[in-house]
């Protein structure tokens, strides 16, 4: 009857916050346990150790890819130690518990950066290259800092009197690699959860690498593998904010509403749109292993957030979010030459793949087919040329585009994809294309990239807000 839950980076550089709030809050005896939690890095931390996940600014593994010696990466690990210090001098008053936190960092600092002289002396040689080792040194390094946030805070719980237990899944100084659920498996096999607070890693060492199918997504999949692996009674995320109707920021505060129920179906429509509730794959783990799924507020404890789970129908029809995606570009094949060719875009598709454009959607008609791909504009361009190298007859067009969506566990209402074109209409807002499926869980209006947040406002306002909402229910 327990639950596993997962505490972001950012969250958990509020940790006097989450001590109070999650951790411990008002719990005393046994309310302490049956909870196991999985924890990512301090926010920023593994910036530090890889690069910069927005703007690309290298860390240490960036560094140490790009170096011919060692002072080009050594100086940038150096740094994370005296962040790292830095973190537990804030979180620690008491000697013990920051002596036993400095000691955990110094030993992993250093044997990270002996590890990484070694392989730079070791691939001196030809016989040996370096670009055949880094996704080891890229997980060892972004290991260092899920291991130093989950050892403060076993070092926390149990200077307040929890019986809390680490769960290392990094694979430190293990002799070999074991399978990624022989891993969770292994690392949970001593723990008595009824007893004991687990704190687990968010990076677990595997045989299959999980950076290499998730690189830094990682800690998702972990949690997700453990709950389904402990047969946990649901699954929660801990998140700044509430999964909302809408992104405030674009609709209001005051306007937003927390969903409050959904399920699987409709969160994998979020990550199509770059939204993720959870990820797809680790979404896929706890629905096969039948665990529900809650996304809560770290914040507002007391608040039951949204549950998500396989088989939920809203009991009336209606949007349950609105959410887009703005960095689209709609690339526009054109060739008179495709009508009754079923198989004409199959190497269009596996050029995409290659460019690692991700495929929103698409849309046909007799003679032309047009892909909502998300990538670098680059990259976009480039596909448009090799795909008219490849189909001689083709026209390519890129055009720039957004997508917003209305997304609801049953949208099954008459009149519902009008109501989304007449709002924008109504906005001065022009629709370059539609999508609606008969499953009828989503639709999509393509928009310019520049009306984006406003058609946004302008759904939600329609569909959701109070007034658009009751016009929608009684049309059913």
């Amino acid at each position: 009857m327990h639950t596993v839950e997962k505490i972001g980076g950012t969250s958990m550089s509020r940790f006097d916050e989450i001590m109070d709030n999650l951790l411990i809050g008002d719990r005393t005896g046994a309310e302490l346990y049956n909870r196991v939690f999985v924890v990512s890095a301090y926010g920023g931390m593994t910036n530090l150790l890889l690069e910069h996940k927005k703007t690309g600014e290298p860390g240490v593994y960036a560094r140490f890819a790009d170096a011919d010696s060692e002072d080009a990466w050594l100086g940038a690990l150096e740094e994370v130690r005296e962040r790292m210090l830095a973190k537990n001098a804030e979180l620690f008053e008491a000697e013990y518990e920051r002596s036993a936190a400095d000691h955990f960092v110094q030993e992993r600092i250093d044997d990270a950066r002996d590890c990484m002289q070694s392989l730079q002396r070791l691939c001196t040689y030809g016989h040996f290259q370096l670009d055949e080792h880094l996704m080891k040194v890229r997980e060892m390094l972004a290991a260092i800092g899920e291991a130093h946030s989950a050892h403060n805070t076993v070092l926390a719980l149990r200077a307040r009197g929890v019986n809390a237990r680490l769960v290392d899944l990094t694979g430190w100084h293990q002799d070999a690699p074991l399978s990624f659920e022989d891993m969770i498996r292994d690392g949970f096999s001593k723990v008595d959860i009824d007893t004991e607070l687990a704190v687990a890693t968010g990076y677990a060492h595997c045989a299959e690498g999980l950076m290499n199918t998730y690189d830094r997504g990682y800690s998702e999949i972990t949690f997700a593998q453990i709950a389904a692996e402990t047969s946990a009674r649901e699954a929660i995320i801990h998140k700044e904010y509430h999964l909302s109707s809408a992104d405030p920021m674009l609709v209001g505060t005051d306007k937003v509403v927390t969903i409050g129920r959904t399920n699987y179906d409709v969160a994998d429509q979020l990550s199509n749109l770059g939204m993720e509730a959870i990820h797809p794959k680790a979404a896929k783990s706890l629905r096969r292993a039948g665990v529900e799924l809650r996304i809560k507020n770290a914040f507002e404890p007391d608040h039951g957030g949204t549950l998500i789970s396989q088989d939920y129908i809203s009991d009336r029809p209606c949007v349950e979010i609105v959410a887009g995606r703005k960095d689209v570009f709609g690339l526009e094949v054109f060739d008179q030459e495709m009508l009754g060719d079923v198989g004409y875009d199959i190497e269009i598709t596996r050029l995409l793949k290659q460019l690692k454009l991700y495929v929103v959607n698409k849309d046909s008609d007799a003679n032309s087919i047009t892909y909502y791909v998300s990538g670098s504009r680059k990259k976009v361009n480039r596909a448009a040329r090799l795909i008219e190298e490849q189909y001689r007859a083709a026209e390519v067009n890129v055009h720039n585009v957004a997508i917003v969506s209305a997304i609801g566990s049953d949208l099954k209402v008459k009149g519902m994809l009008a109501r989304m074109m007449s709002a924008l209409a109504d906005a001065d807002i022009s629709v370059q294309a539609a999508h609606q499926s008969i499953r009828q869980v989503e639709m999509q209006c393509v928009v310019h990239e520049d009306d984006y947040s406003q058609a946004v406002a302008v759904l939600h306002r329609a569909l959701v807000e109070r007034e658009g909402y009751d016009d929608v229910i009684s049309a059913a």
